[in-house]
């Protein structure tokens, strides 16, 4: 389906007469509309993953970026594990991780203890992401398969998805990672192609297209990436997007709502309401995606235990 057509997708909006309904009033004051508003879980699991996760002094995106979903994640025994340091060499404007030019070396065990939590916490799916690392030779590349490598060997029937930065486009680096068998390959492209220069700090909309078209057509894991909205986007650019990811091979695609970490990061331009985030979802299924995860709440690795049916089990 064109994305000419895209007055088929068309969902209902705010009205645009700031007194019109009480949503319109409550996002002028600055308030969250009532689809972002949600009941703090309950449950013993929230600190026995804590623990666990304090035990084997691990980095977690969900406390690193101030995910929204962490206690929700920590309740269901689920994290994303943050690989190779708590500090960044990309400063993107979205992102609330540190920014150093010059982080601290990963440490040698890490995979071990990574592997072991895993173990200890029971999962069937783990998702492991990384700072960028742009100062090491490898960027990362080694840590992250050696990472892979244990989680397979301490725990040989878990499928593991990776959430990479784009090695700066180098294959050698992307075939490094890859070649550890990992389930799913997850580079996120973030927003749309007029936003990037903005948004994200080196990384470019093209290259990431790039790295994941390079890995549909040399590995057979399944590929991954998403988006974020309310940054000031058109709908007619996020469904080029999706279009652009499909196009890509892209067999999962994750849009969520974009949230201010801290009062330095980027603003947020709009609330996008359920129906709008339906409509990207039926979009991508038009074109032959095979799962689209779309919702306010959803982010890149938010409940992607769900959707590991999509991958085998490792391959080889």
């Amino acid at each position: 389906m064109s994305i000419d057509r895209l007055k088929l997708f068309q969902p209902n909006k705010l009205p645009e007469n700031p007194e019109a309904s009480d949503e319109a009033k409550a996002v002028k004051l600055g308030r969250f509309p009532s689809w972002l508003h949600r009941k703090l879980p309950v449950g013993g699991n929230l600190f026995k993953t804590n623990a666990i996760l304090e035990k084997y002094r691990l980095n977690t995106v969900c406390e690193e970026a101030k995910c929204p979903n962490r206690l929700e994640c920590y309740g269901r025994k689920t994290a994303t594990f943050l690989a190779l340091g708590k500090e960044c060499t990309r400063n993107c404007g979205f992102c609330d991780i540190d920014f150093s030019k010059a982080p601290k070396a990963p440490e040698a065990d890490e995979p071990l203890r990574i592997a072991l939590s895993v173990k200890e916490l029971g999962l069937k799916h783990v998702v492991i992401t990384m700072v960028a690392r742009d100062d090491l030779p490898d960027q990362g590349a080694g840590g992250i398969a050696a990472i892979i490598t244990t989680i397979r060997q301490e725990c040989p029937d878990v499928t593991i998805e990776v959430l990479t930065s784009d090695f700066s486009g180098e294959e050698k680096l992307i075939d490094l990672v890859l070649a550890a068998k990992p389930n799913i390959f997850n580079h996120n492209i973030e927003t749309v192609r007029e936003l990037t220069p903005r948004v994200r700090h080196k990384a470019t909309y093209e290259r990431t297209l790039s790295v994941l078209s390079y890995v549909k057509k040399n590995f057979t894991c399944h590929v991954k990436s998403g988006i974020m909205v309310g940054l000031g986007e058109t709908d007619a650019q996020v469904l080029e997007t999706i279009a652009d990811l499909s196009r890509a091979g892209c067999d999962i695609i994750t849009i969520g709502q974009y949230l201010q970490a801290d009062r330095r990061k980027l603003l947020v331009k709009a609330f996008i309401p359920p129906e709008q985030f339906k409509a990207y979802e039926d979009y991508g299924y038009s074109l032959g995606v095979k799962q689209m995860y779309c919702g306010p709440f959803v982010r890149s690795s938010y409940h992607a235990d769900e959707i590991q049916t999509l991958s085998t089990k490792h391959h080889g």
